[in-house]
């Protein structure tokens, strides 16, 4: 009989995904669900694959060795309401059919799970620079279209718009980015934005793969405008060529030289269409497209967006 130890130390550990969907008759995982870096998972994946190849070439080895396939192709073997979320296998929910074919950067469950049971740290900036108005957090990297990068753990980051972009078209109604698992490059309009009838889109500033994204933007984009360095970040992607990609990107003092030119030509355009300003230039607000419809939506865009 088993001693009452063992079996808290067996179950002080979950079933690995693999012996859920039914592929080997008992593993634990001991990583936490972390597959990428699992050795066993990686074991299973490289015989599944020449399993599956050698299938396709009219063969297959004998014995248990033949009998492996992917975890996911062996769930999807179930009838659609048998198959379980991937969320419900790693324990964190209640049984839940999965209904993207175990495609998760297709499923918005998924990305809504990430945001509001996954602990995304943000740490808030301690110093900005303050360019008339206009706030520039030290120690992120800025593209010349208006969008943030926060260098995280390894070569991910998190991205959002910057102060400017959010005051300049004022409460947006929502901003979406891509799926994720999608690809983002950097100067491609990847992320859009919406404020009633005008739609505009934002630039990544860097290359890479979607890890995460922010949904409450999708319903709420003016969340952004309240905090455009912290709670208000669109997305995080794993950028493996971050080194490269900052070189384009610009940080502190000259971030602050290219506000500082930016607001000037904000100035001109609103003196062109609405008559002097002050001195000082004024504040100019939150919402300037709000205060100042005359200016034109597409014209601001394309002027200071550069998409």
């Amino acid at each position: 009989m088993e001693s009452s130890a063992n079996k808290n130390q067996l179950n002080s550990h979950p079933d690995c995904l693999w012996m859920q969907a039914g592929v080997v008759p008992l593993k634990l995982c001991k990583s936490g669900y972390d597959c990428k870096d699992c050795r066993f998972d990686r074991a299973m994946r490289r015989t599944a694959s020449e399993n599956m190849r050698l299938k396709w070439s009219g063969s297959l080895p004998g014995g248990k060795r033949g009998k492996i396939i992917p975890w996911k192709d062996k769930l999807k073997a179930l009838p659609a309401a048998k198959r379980p979320c991937i969320h419900h296998m790693k324990g964190r929910i209640e049984f839940r059919a999965c209904t993207h074919e175990y495609q998760c950067g297709n499923c918005d469950f998924d990305q809504f799970f990430d945001d509001q049971y996954s602990v995304h740290a943000v740490v808030r900036p301690v110093d900005f620079l303050n360019i008339k108005g206009f706030r520039i957090p030290q120690g992120y990297y800025f593209h010349r279209g208006h969008t943030w990068v926060k260098i995280e753990e390894g070569s991910e980051v998190r991205v959002g718009v910057d102060d400017f972009a959010l005051r300049l078209l004022g409460p947006l109604d929502r901003i979406e980015a891509p799926l994720m698992g999608k690809e983002v490059k950097q100067g491609r309009a990847d992320i859009s934005a919406v404020r009633g009838n005008h739609q505009v889109k934002f630039s990544s500033p860097v290359n890479g793969i979607v890890t995460s994204i922010n949904p409450r933007l999708r319903e709420l984009g003016s969340l952004a405008n309240q905090d455009p360095y912290t709670e208000g970040w669109v997305m995080r992607v794993q950028a493996d060529r971050l080194r490269r990609d900052l070189k384009g990107l610009m940080i502190n003092e000259e971030t602050g030289t290219y506000f500082n030119g930016h607001v000037e030509q904000l100035y001109n355009i609103i003196e062109e269409v609405s008559g002097p300003l002050a001195t000082d230039g004024g504040d100019l607000g939150s919402d300037i497209f709000g205060s100042m419809p005359e200016i034109g939506w597409e014209r601001l865009t394309k002027t200071f967006l550069n998409t």
